[in-house]
This record gives structure tokens, C-alpha cells and sequence, in this order.
């Protein structure tokens, strides 16, 4: 229970910090001595991660629906295409290719020189055009490697775009949720095809739904944190702490 405690906070505060959540569970799980703890446990962090989005932007999500803005879900699914498209293809050897802390190491220290650049870029006051949505929709796509944050590539794309940053962050949560939601589709259907010997080895159904119930309300908490990070200035400070975990991931 403690173990999957401690990935599922790791899994609700990395995945919407600029952080890399992929990138903190290789860490994590090197760290802990754990080898892969299975399919099941993470689909159940990644939808306990989901839920916390919906929830945090319920009445975005209910305007949108009430209002018939389909536009901005034209949008949200323009931006999901390019990361659909290399994870179908790419995904598995990516995260083959970034399995080790010391790449993943490598990988944040990206993460953490791009964040630090948005200091010097300057806030804007656009709106997410389809143009920007489709620019934000690549940086996600480059952050399926694992320590490439996926919240620090999209805010950072959208930074440079000049888009107002509360519009950025509402884009950038909502965008996340059709590829989370189709990488626990794809982890359910891999699961459903696991050999029963496999199967047994998993981690047992409450620890799973005591895992997503954490992350959810970590998740929740963290991306109250972030959007009051780019309401201030001091959301770049993410991009030292990425540089200093990576460095001191390639220590492992």
C-alpha cells in the first residue's frame, strides 16, 4: 500500500506539473526497487488523473457542452492528432528508448532548459486559435517520451504563441484528456490479452482503486498549483528543479 501510495502521488502531482509524470514513476520505481507493476495499476492512476481534470474544469466542461461550442472541441480534437499519431506508431519503443533513469534523466533536463526559457518570453493575450491549438498539439506530442513533461511542453508552446496563460492552461488540461483517456483504452485492451499467469501478478483491484483515489485529489491540488504559477512568475521555476532531478537521475 505504501509503494502504491507514493506512485500515485507521484502520478497526480507529475502529471499536470511541468514535471513529467512517466519521467518521476521511471524514478520512482528505481528508487522503491520496483520492477513493472503492471498494466492494471497504471490505467487506474492515469483515469484517477483524468477525473481530477473533469472535475477541476467542470464548468468549463458544462459551458461547453451547454453552449454547443464546437469549435473548441474542434479544436481539442485537432490538438489530439499528431500525439494519437506517434503513439500509435512510436509509443512502445519510445518508452523502451526512455526506460532508463538515466535517460529519463536526460529527457528532464530538456524539460527543465525549455521551462527555464519561458522567463524570458513574454505573456500574451491571445485566444487558442486552430493554428495554436495544432502547435500545442506537436509539444504534446514530443512529451510522450518519458521525463518530457507534457504540461511543460504545451504551456511552453502556447507561451511562445503569446496565449493568455489562464486560456492556455484551461486548453492544455482539456487537450490532455482525449490521449489519456485513449492510453488507458489501449493499457485496458493490452491487459485483456495478458496470458492468466501474467494476469495473477497484478496489483490487486483495491490497491488500484485506492491508487486512483489518490492521484485524483493529488491531481486535483497540483493543477490548482500550476494555474496559480502562471497567474504569477514563477512558473519558469519548474525548469530548475526538471534540470537538477535529471542531473541527479544520471547519478543512479
Amino acid at each position: 500500500m505504501l509503494e502504491v501510495a507514493i506512485l500515485s502521488v507521484l502520478q497526480g502531482v507529475a502529471e499536470f506539473l511541468p514535471i513529467s509524470s512517466s519521467g518521476h514513476l521511471v524514478l520512482g520505481k528505481s528508487l522503491l526497487g520496483l520492477g513493472d507493476v503492471g498494466m492494471r495499476l497504471d490505467v487506474f492512476l492515469h483515469v484517477g488523473t483524468l477525473l481530477s481534470i473533469f472535475v477541476f474544469y467542470f464548468a468549463v466542461i458544462r459551458r461547453i457542452v451547454v453552449g454547443r461550442e464546437w469549435g473548441y472541441v474542434a479544436k481539442i480534437v485537432l490538438s489530439a492528432i499528431p500525439a494519437g499519431i506517434v503513439g500509435v506508431l512510436f509509443k512502445s519503443r519510445l518508452e523502451n528508448a526512455f526506460s532508463t533513469p538515466q535517460m529519463v534523466g536526460c529527457a528532464l533536463v530538456f524539460t527543465g532548459i525549455v521551462l527555464t526559457a519561458t522567463r524570458f518570453m513574454p505573456k500574451g493575450e491571445r485566444d487558442v486559435s486552430f493554428l495554436r491549438a495544432l502547435l500545442m498539439g506537436l509539444a504534446q506530442a514530443v512529451a510522450l517520451m518519458p521525463g518530457v513533461s507534457r504540461s511543460g511542453m504545451t504551456l511552453a508552446a502556447a507561451r511562445a504563441a503569446k496565449v493568455d496563460s489562464q486560456k492556455a492552461a484551461e486548453f492544455s488540461f482539456l487537450m490532455s484528456a482525449p490521449p489519456i483517456a485513449g492510453a488507458a483504452l489501449l493499457e485496458i485492451l493490452e491487459a485483456a490479452r495478458e496470458p492468466a499467469a501474467e494476469a495473477a501478478r497484478e496489483t490487486g483491484w483495491g490497491l488500484c482503486i485506492a491508487g486512483a483515489l489518490i492521484a485524483g485529489v493529488v491531481g486535483w491540488f497540483a493543477l490548482k498549483l500550476l494555474v496559480a504559477s502562471l497567474k504569477g512568475r514563477w512558473f519558469w521555476l519548474f525548469g530548475p528543479y526538471c534540470i537538477l532531478v535529471g542531473l541527479l537521475a544520471n547519478m543512479l
